[in-house]
């Protein structure tokens, strides 16, 4: 490994670690496509087995010996080693999960491409909480969806925090970003997809109900808290589906509801 141990927190090299946030990693230009953060060994390893290319390790010195398991395909990535309280002041917070890598963001590939042998597939349609994000993607991974598609405006799935609430999984589940719904309508029709919008409406059908008789190729739209979906969201569903709740409570929140939905719709053949 190329080890060095840090002296002095203005080396260039650790210049990632110093701006952990999403929007100034991504905008690195050096390599193009800029950066994202993995966060505990664990998450680096599933980088790694994705075939994600790391640019460096940040680690306190107990964790030498994952980093060397962790590298063994890497020997030129620089490794650089910290006490706590160094790793703090470069950071600005608690290196309690022991290990960061600044990781190369992969090329996203083409919607078409993720749902050539797809038959479940989740759309994340402006969702902004990170926590949510992260929390879809566990679900997706751990109840057999194929792939995440995400609109323009929805959170990063490699922000740091999205990364570490999916255990991960954001570096597992395939997923790409979807154009506008004008767009992304007809593409999703072709490749033979029903579009079930998870809303409250007068028109929704039962989840139970729709679960009885769910189509071979489905997509699942899920919108953000608050706002719900949007009105092109509802007019591109060919059905809008609900969860049947109880005691007056209308709604989930949206990482519970994919859950439910997910598990509810799951390919049981």
């Amino acid at each position: 490994m190329q080890i060095t141990r840090i002296t002095d927190l203005s080396s260039a090299g650790l210049a990632d670690y110093s701006r952990l946030t999403d929007v100034a990693l991504r905008r690195v230009l050096e390599p193009a496509g800029g950066l994202y953060i993995a966060e505990s060994p664990k998450v680096i390893a599933r980088a790694l087995n994705a075939g994600h290319r790391p640019r460096s390790l940040l680690i306190q010195e107990q964790w030498m010996p994952d980093a060397a398991r962790l590298l063994v395909d890497w020997p030129d990535v620089p490794v650089y080693v910290g006490e706590p309280g160094v790793l703090e002041q470069l950071t600005g917070y608690n290196l309690h999960r022991g290990a960061l890598a600044a990781m190369h963001r992969p090329a996203l590939e083409a919607v078409e491409a993720l749902l050539t042998n797809a038959r479940r597939i989740v759309i994340l349609e402006d969702i902004v909480d990170h926590t949510n994000v992260g929390a879809i993607f566990r679900s997706v991974a751990g109840l057999g969806a194929d792939a995440v598609l995400i609109t323009p405006r929805c959170a990063d799935p490699l922000y740091r925090r999205s990364v570490r609430v999916s255990m991960g999984t954001v570096l597992q589940v395939p997923w790409t970003r979807l154009p506008e719904w004008s767009v992304a309508t007809p593409l999703l029709h072709a490749a033979g997809f029903h579009l079930a919008a998870l809303a409250l409406a007068d028109n929704a059908v039962s989840l139970d109900e729709f679960a009885e008789a769910a189509p071979e190729r489905l997509a699942i739209i899920l919108g953000a808290e608050g706002d719900g979906l949007s009105q092109h969201a509802l007019a591109a569903a060919d059905t809008v589906v609900t969860i049947p709740m109880l005691h007056g409570v209308d709604s989930l929140n949206v990482a519970s509801a994919s859950a439910v939905a997910l598990y509810a719709l799951r390919v049981r053949s």
